[in-house]
């Protein structure tokens, strides 16, 4: 079902945005601290023991009923009012990732190799938040299912609390998320209809020809020479096969062949990404990197072994739940903080598996000037905790009206 599109924001609904404004402003030094340990404690994806048992003490201390070990370290709170009928789901995910830190922050990774260098940490840390006010002073009448997901950047975690019964075990009108987004403003908010993110298909190509020495390449089939052709030809792809009006990423991520110089190897690895916003352009190129590897390969005598493991599909944010979303920015923060303008990135997220089994939108918040997301140098910025969290309260209270 779509969520019905809102009436512009009363005089009462402003009173409201200030009572949760003031409402969080009370309390949310304790979860810039409480951002701050998850962030000396990052966990890898399906590893989220500490995290998650973190995040269901607080549900349960404030009066949620906790359902833990869905996907493993996933889990949800639950927490119901009145006698409405509508269910409304807010996810946040929980993983870090294998990266050592640089920031050289007090409160940097104390697990070596290992750090929230995408703003899981404070995702989780919003979502909280803004489950304590809703326990304490939320106004809303029917279920509201707050979903804190393992393993988004690694192995899929929404794909499997689905699989394990996610949206059966707590139904959900409608589900939402939030990602955070360096370089645009601090507390601004970016809303996109239809595609949001990409997909990503992570694909192996094999090389495999002839070794030998390399002063008598005439001897051997060079898979090296090969791979460099098919590098060269896959640039192709999305110039000549995908639609200039549509997206197409195609990207040779890492190429190994050989140990010396005066050796041709016997065999040459390489590896892509692949994303596209719309499935149709994700099939064909599904379709012609194998094809032109295994062409360019032969052409040179050698071989090609193509590996395609399918990823995430494309974030495709419903109509309906979108406009709702942009319209609770604005009559939260005003116009001026919601970007009209926002565009897609292709950047990909497994959000995407939970809007093809239920309505809804994923939402974007600036980080404000930093470093990039999966950098060494990435940090949260905890000023953008309160104002995350007052935006989760108002959706909640106005989807749940």
């Amino acid at each position: 079902m779509g969520a019905a599109l809102p009436a512009a924001a009363s005089a009462h609904d402003l009173q409201r945005v200030k009572s949760v404004e003031e409402g969080i402003a009370a309390f949310i030094h304790e979860f810039q601290a409480l951002r701050r340990d998850l962030h000396q404690h990052p966990e890898l994806s399906f590893q989220e023991h500490r995290t998650s048992a973190i995040v269901a003490e607080r549900l349960a201390s404030w009066g949620y009923e906790v359902t833990t070990g869905i996907a493993g370290t996933g889990l949800v709170g639950t927490l119901r009012r009145g006698q409405g009928t509508k269910t409304l789901g807010i996810r946040a995910d929980m993983d870090a990732l294998p990266i050592t830190e640089a920031t050289g922050l007090p409160y940097a990774s104390q697990n070596a190799g290992v750090m929230h260098a995408c703003g899981h940490d404070g995702h989780t840390t919003v979502l909280l938040a803004a489950a304590r006010f809703l326990a304490e002073s939320g106004r809303f009448d029917g279920t509201l299912n707050l979903i804190f997901q393992p393993a988004e950047e690694n192995g899929g975690g929404a794909h499997r609390m689905i699989g394990e019964g996610l949206f059966e075990r707590f139904p959900c009108d409608a589900v939402f998320g939030l990602h955070n987004w360096p370089c645009v403003g601090a507390g601004h908010f970016g809303c996109v209809t239809g595609p949001a993110m990409a997909s990503v298909d992570q694909i192996t190509i094999t090389v495999r020809g002839k070794g030998g020495h390399g002063a008598a390449p005439h001897e051997t089939v060079d898979p090296v020479v090969a791979s460099a052709h098919i590098i060269t030809a896959l640039q192709t792809v999305v110039s000549r096969n995908v639609d200039p009006l549509d997206m197409g990423v195609v990207t040779v991520g890492s190429i190994h062949g050989g140990n010396a110089p005066n050796v041709v190897p016997e065999s040459v690895e390489l590896k892509l990404t692949a994303r596209a916003f719309k499935p149709e352009v994700r099939e064909v190129l599904k379709e012609r990197i194998p094809a032109i590897a295994r062409a360019q390969a032969e052409s040179f005598g050698a071989t090609a072994d193509v590996l395609y493991r399918p990823g995430y599909p494309a974030v495709l944010n419903h109509e309906a739940e979108t406009e709702l979303a942009r319209s609770v920015a604005i009559d939260t923060f005003g116009a001026a903080r919601v970007d009209a303008g926002f565009r897609p990135r292709t950047a990909s997220e497994d959000f995407a598996f939970m809007l093809l089994k239920r309505p809804g939108s994923y939402v974007f918040v600036g980080n404000g000037d930093g470093a990039s997301l999966h950098s060494p140098y990435y940090d949260f910025n905890d000023a953008i905790l309160a104002p995350s969290a007052t935006y989760w309260v108002r959706l909640a209270e106005r989807f749940l009206a």
